[in-house]
């Protein structure tokens, strides 16, 4: 009997030691920046960064093989033919192999080699994702495999389940966008929804409500509107429009709509403390987790098979929604359908306000490109609600639709629309608050 007990602690030992030592190695490769050649950002971010200017042709040809078994394998599987949506997403990702090959071969027209066209999707956008993606695979088995995200759920679902609808270890998910890159926090939805921890409802939530672009993004919006000068005020007004935007449109169609059997919060026990009971249950994951080198090879296959759909929809959607911004009327007359909020708002163009934010379907970055001239009130709107619309059709619409998550094209160009509505609603009194006490100049 002592030595049955003696065995018990002692495996309970080794748990809690997996539990702190892995926990602390994920928190550190996701969350703390860290200086690099005067960069600040996370080490995910700066392994990246290194392998796309150090081993550029390296990168490049990793890319695009990755792009290329995106776009084949569905017609090799015969997974295309399975719905329209993916018929439709089958032959886009051909086409983005394409033009992913026509620019590094420097075949095309003129127009698709524009900085802000082809260059900017495949340098800026597909070499990005395409390795950060995979190297945040490996960094998130420490992250949710070895009870860091029961402990945390544990602890924080008092705040998450009443405001936003989701278990409290969706925070991580949100955390992990606004440090990270919304294709980590994607990353890590599919992940836990695969494992059956995320109903699809509580799935949607945290797919349109928290994986939006990274404080890295936010910063190259705010250099382009020039709101450096008001960097806190920026990220802290978008930090809260996004989550209170996600807290209402949780309760609206069609997200609450969406399968939820049952909440999947386990009851505190009987006498235990929130923090005991956090603890507990981040010791059983950590028992019962397999070996690291199993974890490690299947986050990277996932995330290896997540960035190959990711890719190739970036390139082909993203260069259609700018050429479209650019070259048609199509953003113009979406913009009508959000004139009525930028009336409200009480913008000097509202017209030109509506119009330039629709642009940010097509890409998060195009109505701060658009507005860069506007006045003070619209510039800092523009900068908030790029960032809270969460959705746009050249990465994070494809992002969202190669998870597993239920959720059709329709959808989400509908949250796209309430999010973006909500966001100008919520954020402009904001702005005029700001400039009114003189904070915002």
């Amino acid at each position: 009997m002592t030595d049955i007990t003696s065995q018990q602690g002692g495996s309970r030992a080794g748990a809690g030691l997996k539990l702190v030592l892995f926990s602390v190695i994920g928190i550190f490769l996701f969350f703390v920046p860290v200086t690099i050649a005067e960069k600040s950002t996370i080490l995910l971010d700066h392994a990246a960064t290194a392998l796309a200017t150090q081993l550029r042709p390296i990168a490049v040809t990793f890319i695009m093989l990755l792009i290329a078994y995106g776009a084949l394998s569905p017609f090799i599987r015969g997974t295309w033919k399975k719905n329209v949506t993916e018929t439709i997403f089958s032959l886009l990702r051909v086409l983005g192999l394409v033009l992913s090959g026509m620019y590094l071969a420097g075949i095309g027209p003129e127009s698709f080699f524009a900085p802000d066209m082809l260059p900017f999707l495949f340098d800026k956008l597909v070499l990005s994702v395409g390795l950060i993606v995979p190297i945040g695979a490996l960094a998130l088995a420490f992250l949710i495999g070895y009870g860091l995200l029961e402990f945390t759920g544990v602890l924080v679902q008092p705040v998450m389940r009443p405001i936003w609808r989701t278990p409290g270890w969706s925070a991580i998910d949100a955390v992990a966008s606004f440090v990270g890159s919304y294709s980590l926090a994607l990353l890590i939805t599919d992940r836990v929804f695969k494992e059956g921890k995320y109903t699809v409802r509580e799935a949607v939530i945290i797919a349109t409500g928290f994986s939006t672009v990274s404080a890295t993004f936010m910063i190259i919006v705010a250099k382009t509107l020039g709101l450096m000068g008001n960097w806190n005020l920026y990220f802290w007004t978008t930090f809260v429009v996004t989550f209170v935007v996600s807290a209402i449109t949780a309760r609206l169609w069609p997200i609450a709509g969406k399968d939820h059997p049952a909440d999947r919060d386990q009851p505190l026990p009987a006498g235990k403390s929130r923090i005991q009971t956090a603890i507990d249950v981040g010791l059983d994951q950590a028992q019962a987790a397999p070996a690291l080198l199993s974890l490690l090879r299947d986050t990277f296959l996932d995330g290896l098979r997540m960035a190959s759909l990711i890719l190739p929809s970036i390139m082909a959607v993203g260069l259609l929604g700018l050429l479209a911004a650019k070259y048609t009327p199509l953003f113009d007359i979406l913009g009508l359908t959000l004139y009525p909020f930028t009336w409200i708002a009480q913008f000097a163009d509202p017209m030109l306000a509506a119009k330039s934010l629709a642009s940010g379907l097509a890409e998060m970055f195009l109505p701060a490109i658009l507005l860069k001239d506007a006045d003070i009130v619209l510039k800092f709107v523009a900068a908030v609600v790029s960032v809270s619309q969460v959705l746009f059709l050249s990465a994070s619409i494809p992002c969202v639709l190669a998870t597993s998550i239920p959720l059709s094209f329709r959808d989400l160009i509908v949250i796209w629309y309430i999010r973006t509505a909500l966001s100008i609603l919520v954020t402009a009194p904001i702005a005029w608050l700001a400039v009114s006490m003189g904070w915002l100049a």
